[in-house]
């Protein structure tokens, strides 16, 4: 075989067998906010709007992307609700929510946003934000956030 072969066969296998988390969704938070373990019921109160504030005062900010299946996945999974009836909650707070088009946005978004929260896929995650566990587990962690 060719080098260019056997390069082809082994980038093949390698997408063969290796499974994608094309969803594996992380909740960052701006550096400053003190959150670092929310259980997923506080998670679900925040995104619904009935927790305003962090411990420390701050106004809850919610960064979330225009469009994003995986970030809608979770918020169904997370709130309990319907496609449908999360779409109708975030049109309903859509004064209070930035909505961002990619994982970079809401990353520079929540960065620079004292308050701040948003859903980024895993792979986005940088240092310029806080993961934070939800019921104790990071992303990747089995029974973190449905992906």
């Amino acid at each position: 075989m060719k080098c260019q072969q056997i390069l082809c066969l082994c980038m093949w296998m390698t997408l063969s067998v290796v499974p994608c988390f094309a969803h594996h969704m992380a909740v960052v938070v701006n550096k400053d906010n003190i959150a670092q373990n929310v259980t997923s019921a506080h998670l679900a109160k925040i995104f619904k709007g009935e927790v305003k504030k962090w411990p420390d005062g701050r106004n809850v900010v919610l960064v979330l992307h225009s469009s994003s299946s995986g970030e809608i996945g979770t918020l169904e999974h997370l709130t309990k609700m319907s496609e449908a009836n999360v779409r109708a909650m975030l049109a309903a707070q859509q004064n209070s929510i930035r909505t961002v088009g990619s994982d970079a946005e809401v990353i520079d978004a929540v960065a620079t946003t004292p308050g701040a929260i948003g859903f980024v896929e895993e792979h986005s995650i940088t240092d310029r934000v806080t993961v934070v566990r939800v019921d104790g587990k990071l992303p990747m962690e089995a029974g973190y956030l449905p992906h």
